[in-house]
């Protein structure tokens, strides 16, 4: 079997175990169980390599694959190849979302909001921690929590995004600006390329 064959069979089940775990609403233990099994699906390195995934072209920090999708826009699978200095402010995502490590350390900061949400367009937020995934590691984040995302590692990296809901259709996201206590609506950034390697 080639690597697509088997990399194809083992997102099909992953997906079916993603399906059947979030079926209702989800809980953090529910996620644990959907990082776990992504977890061991970004553990295939050689599924996600440069050969079929190839890294941001001249002058891109990222490139973002669509790996799945329902027909409903659901169970959404991105690879995310990133570069060292890319930066992605604090944001939510209106839906529940897991990432694990193929390659490389994403450093993830998880944030709290502290501000009474009274104000439109200004937020404060918390540091609460710092989270680093790496190889046979992962983070898992329900639609409300606040998380940014730096790369610092010299090698880049390449790591598996798994949304309830597909990011073309996250409207409601929003991005929070920490020096000025703001925040706006969040554009999906990157174009996703749809692989058919």
């Amino acid at each position: 079997m080639t690597h697509a064959a088997e990399r194809s069979a083992a997102v099909g089940r992953f997906i079916d175990t993603a399906k059947h775990t979030a079926a209702k609403e989800v809980t953090r233990q529910d996620l644990d169980v959907i990082l776990t099994a992504l977890i061991d699906l970004a553990s295939h390195k050689k599924w996600w390599s440069d050969e079929y995934f190839p890294g941001p072209e001249e002058g891109e920090l990222q490139a973002r694959y669509l790996i799945h999708e329902e027909p409903d826009s659901t169970y959404a699978l991105y690879l995310n190849v990133m570069k060292p200095g890319k930066l992605i402010h604090p944001h939510n995502h209106t839906t529940w979302a897991c990432i694990a490590a193929v390659q490389g350390t994403e450093n993830n900061y998880l944030y709290d909001r502290i501000d009474d949400g009274s104000q439109p367009g200004a937020a404060k937020l918390s540091l609460v921690k710092k989270h680093p995934v790496s190889p046979g590691g992962g983070i898992a984040l329900l639609a409300d929590d606040i998380h940014s995302v730096r790369i610092e590692d010299e090698t880049g990296i390449r790591h598996l995004h798994m949304y309830g809901l597909a990011l073309e259709k996250l409207k409601e996201r929003l991005v929070f600006d920490t020096e000025n206590n703001t925040y706006k609506l969040m554009t999906v950034g990157v174009q996703t390329k749809r692989s058919a390697a």
